[in-house]
């Protein structure tokens, strides 16, 4: 009985990660919006320096494996950053009919 609650509570999280992205990407600002981005690609950085060296040392199979945790950990980041410049390509689009709205009354 636990499995659902936990997923409701995981998945709530998550909604309100993204509803802060949107929220913060949408102010006046372009800084808020890179909060999120900049801490997710801080913590997938972590990622591969906490994986257990091999005991025969630091192949390429090693290496490979680092990277691909690097880039699995980046995913999070992506997705915040698609969501940051989605609403950022928006409120750009409406500055410029707006420009052009003053430029007709001129």
């Amino acid at each position: 009985m636990r499995f659902p609650i936990n997923t409701l509570i995981a998945l709530a999280f998550l909604a309100g990660i993204v509803f802060l992205q949107i929220f913060l990407s949408k102010r006046e600002s372009k800084w808020p919006g890179l909060i999120l981005p900049i801490i997710s690609f801080i913590v997938a950085l972590l990622f591969p320096l906490n994986m257990a060296m091999p005991s025969e040392g630091v192949t390429g199979s090693f290496i490979w494996e680092m990277i691909v945790v690097f880039l699995l950990g980046n995913i999070p980041t992506v997705i915040l950053l698609g969501i940051y410049f989605g609403c950022r390509g928006k409120r750009r689009h409406k500055k410029q009919l707006e420009k052009m709205n003053i430029q007709d009354l001129n």
